[in-house]
């Protein structure tokens, strides 16, 4: 039996992944944590232009999109050509409890952050329980039911 082989296969397919298609943009490494009473995001996008990023948010689906052309023009002969340009594209989905209306971004240093605040009502309160004789006594709500769900409020995934 007769297999054919192409050996440039492989090459072709990591070079996708890495620079992208226009059909199907590169991913775009991303950071993100809690500090306090909001989740940050950080995307590396070295050498964008802050007018070609394009940041929307239907629903609980965050996306953006970024383009970086060559800064050489058609005259010149490329010798060493690694710095990957074209379009970026990566998807967050974010959980029910971070308010999305009020996300906040800025790109300094070719790192674009998102600051995005957890919801009022997602946040732990104190309950006024009333206890045998009606006397109202607090208690504080627990904490470890928080943390659960805030593992699961920002989970990435690419496009």
């Amino acid at each position: 039996m007769l297999m054919r082989t192409d050996p440039f296969r492989e090459l072709d397919r990591v070079a996708q992944q890495v620079f992208g298609t226009p059909a199907r943009p590169a991913a775009m490494p991303i950071d993100a944590y809690r500090k306090g009473e909001e989740f940050v995001v950080l995307f590396d996008l070295p050498g964008i232009d802050p007018s070609s990023i394009n940041l929307t948010v239907e629903r609980n689906v965050l996306s953006v999109h970024a383009e970086r052309t060559r800064t050489v023009g058609d005259d010149v002969e490329m010798l060493i050509g690694e710095r990957p340009h074209g379009s970026f594209s990566r998807q967050l989905f974010l959980a029910e409890t971070l308010d999305t209306e009020h996300i906040s971004a800025d790109y300094t240093d070719g790192v674009l952050r998102l600051r995005v605040p957890v919801k009022e009502q997602a946040k732990p309160r104190r309950v006024d329980i009333a206890v045998g004789s009606g006397q109202p006594a607090s208690i504080e709500a627990n904490a470890s039911d928080a943390a659960a769900e805030n593992r699961d409020a920002v989970g990435a995934a690419t496009s």
